[in-house]
């Protein structure tokens, strides 16, 4: 895998602890990659004020903006005084996802850093949050960074589907087990796979006297450990670092975070839009608010944004 060369880092204006900025520094301390410091910001009531001209008010938003500017320098400041070279650009825009993706498509930028906030279940159903936006749209990796530290020496965990059969799904197990290597080398870590499969449907078992649960569920977990092992196999991972367990992958796969003490955990997400996402949702997005560690969110090779023109 190529390591990001310029990575992108949203900066929260509602605190003056940034997470996202820190855990970005570190990774680029890391990686030897330069990174910008990305605000998108927006008022109305600019908008609204109609006894100024169109010059008057986009005035008035370049002097938000140029504040807004300082401000991030203030909090890039130490970083940059160690010599690290990090950019600042902040983004009038009044959706800001689209700002964040924007700025994707236009530089190119290689990964995105943004800190998470804990979201109401219901109302995510209904408002989708920043985070969900990105995670469904943004084309390069996102990495969702939570309070938890790096340390040296820990976990890194990989949500694959190794049972399934169709290409994309081998594909992006490969490209999620690459990038987990390449975090696990920067920080000495072991990369663990984790594999959810379902248990007997109980509606099959209710509606066929003839069908035999254990058997199914016997055979069901044999064909994902298999498939697991040699996926392991084939990148180098050893068997007793292979986690596979019966249930749904927005309990099974935080359970196994949470025992082994991940410092992140790598999940891949086919970007669902539209109608189908706000009724059934993505597999990350259920696991995302259930992890106490950072969370990279990485797309099919092939993947397009539904923003790109």
């Amino acid at each position: 895998m190529s390591k990001p060369q310029h990575i992108m880092v949203v900066i929260d204006p509602t605190t003056e602890q940034q997470k996202a900025l820190h855990r970005a520094v570190e990774y680029a301390r890391y990686q030897d990659c330069s990174l910008t410091a990305f605000l998108s910001i927006y008022d109305f009531s600019y908008e609204m004020t109609t006894m100024l001209s169109g010059e008057e008010r986009e005035s008035m938003r370049q002097a938000v903006i140029k504040d807004r500017e300082l401000w991030i320098s203030e909090q890039v400041a130490p970083y940059r005084e160690k010599g690290l070279v990090i950019d600042i650009h902040v983004e009038w825009h009044n959706r800001p996802f689209e700002a964040m993706v924007k700025a994707v498509l236009e530089e190119g930028y290689d990964m995105v850093f943004k800190g998470t906030h804990d979201h109401d279940v219901l109302k995510s159903m209904i408002f989708t949050p920043t985070d969900w936006h990105l995670l469904r749209k943004c084309p390069c990796p996102v990495l969702l960074v939570k309070d938890h530290d790096w340390p040296q020496g820990g976990n890194v965990l990989v949500a694959v589907n190794a049972g399934s059969e169709q290409d994309y799904h081998k594909s992006l197990n490969s490209r999620l087990i690459n990038k987990a290597k390449a975090v696990a080398g920067m920080l000495s870590a072991q990369v663990h796979l984790v594999n959810a499969y379902p248990g007997t449907p109980v509606n099959i078992a209710i509606e066929i006297p003839e069908f035999n649960p254990d058997e199914y569920n016997s055979t069901m977990k044999r064909h994902h450990v298999d498939a697991v092992k040699e996926l392991a196999g084939q990148h180098g991972i050893d068997d007793d670092h292979t986690h596979v367990l019966e249930g749904m992958p927005e309990d099974v796969i935080p359970k196994v975070a949470r025992e082994l003490d991940a410092e992140m955990v790598l999940i891949g997400t086919i970007g669902r839009t539209g109608f189908s996402a706000a009724i059934i949702g993505n597999t990350a997005e259920h696991v995302i608010d259930r992890l106490d560690c950072d969370v990279l969110a990485v797309k099919p090779e092939n993947f397009v944004s539904p923003l790109e023109k």
